[in-house]
């Protein structure tokens, strides 16, 4: 006993002498945002590892592996090509439907993918969250990193169709994409933040979430263009549906993509209506971390 009780007791000592320091973030509003990303910076490489590890899980002991994130958005082109574009006549009043149609799933497929991966992390993660302390918010994070990687291969195939039909111009209309890639980022690590969190308590969340983001991408204008929205909308419904950051990111890629000759909306209208949805983005993403922190709080408990 004594020679046990000796180290246990050196042990105790010398953790009496260390300062007392303070796990999560602290409850004041910008005290524990900046917390919060001061913990997210300093494990920053353990974001990039589950980063990392989440593209592998995601096609380990596949045969063609990466090249099966684009099987999802590159057969839902081609339904939407020909049932709504040939069978349902969409493409006669689009032209160039199919860069339309892919410009518009590739910039929502990133969005549809952080908000629905990001919903079950906490979820997915709940033996890290239970044995170690760690801020929790790298877990809906890194779904983005995943995410993003799955972006850029598809961003690529857009590109390299949109040069080869001669869609795609040189000029300041490069800037829609980046402002729509911006806004997604901003609105989807909002929601994945939420999301994450209500899902720990409430676990048909992440259900739910399937059936919204499948309304969402009705709801935008990737198969159908501004002009078939007006004629069925009155001119204050039309103005909300175009005020969604969502559909601004799809008319975003589609100025830049696509062409914006046709696309119902000027350039600049397009360009003052994104600015000020990345500004209430902002804050809305600041409110979602803060509900994330109060809810953190008992997801060992819950899990």
């Amino acid at each position: 006993m004594s020679d046990t009780g000796a180290p246990m007791h050196e042990r105790r000592t010398r953790l009496a002498g260390l300062a007392w320091q303070d796990a999560g973030s602290p409850p004041e509003t910008l005290a524990g945002i900046a917390s919060s990303f001061k913990d997210i910076w300093q494990r920053r490489e353990l974001l990039g590892m589950l980063t990392r590890r989440e593209l592998k899980a995601r096609y380990k002991d596949s045969a063609l592996g990466f090249l099966w994130s684009l099987a999802r958005p590159l057969t839902q082109l081609l339904i939407y090509y020909v049932v709504v574009g040939q069978f349902l006549g969409a493409a006669r009043s689009i032209d160039n439907f199919a860069i339309y149609v892919f410009g518009g799933l590739t910039i929502y497929t990133l969005f549809m993918e952080i908000v629905a991966g990001g919903t079950g992390s906490i979820l997915a993660n709940a033996g890290l969250v239970k044995k170690v302390y760690l801020p929790r918010e790298v877990f809906p994070l890194a779904t983005i990193g995943s995410s993003l990687f799955n972006f850029v291969i598809q961003l690529a195939i857009l590109l390299a169709a949109a040069l080869l039909v001669g869609t795609m111009r040189f000029d300041a209309s490069l800037l829609f994409a980046v402002g729509s890639v911006v806004l997604i980022l901003i609105y989807a690590a909002a929601c994945a933040l939420v999301l994450s969190a209500v899902n720990v308590y409430l676990r048909d969340v992440q259900y739910l979430v399937e059936v919204v983001l499948l309304l969402l991408m009705w709801a935008s204008p990737i198969v159908y263009s501004i002009e078939q929205v007006s004629s069925v909308l009155p001119e204050w419904a039309l103005q909300i549906f175009i005020d969604n950051p969502i559909t601004l990111a799809v008319l975003g890629f589609h100025m830049t993509f696509w062409s914006g000759s046709d696309l119902g909306i000027t350039a600049a209208d397009l360009a003052v209506r994104m600015v000020i949805a990345a500004l209430v983005g902002l804050v809305l993403l600041f409110l979602s971390q803060r509900v994330f922190s109060r809810l953190q709080g008992d997801f060992a408990q819950e899990l």
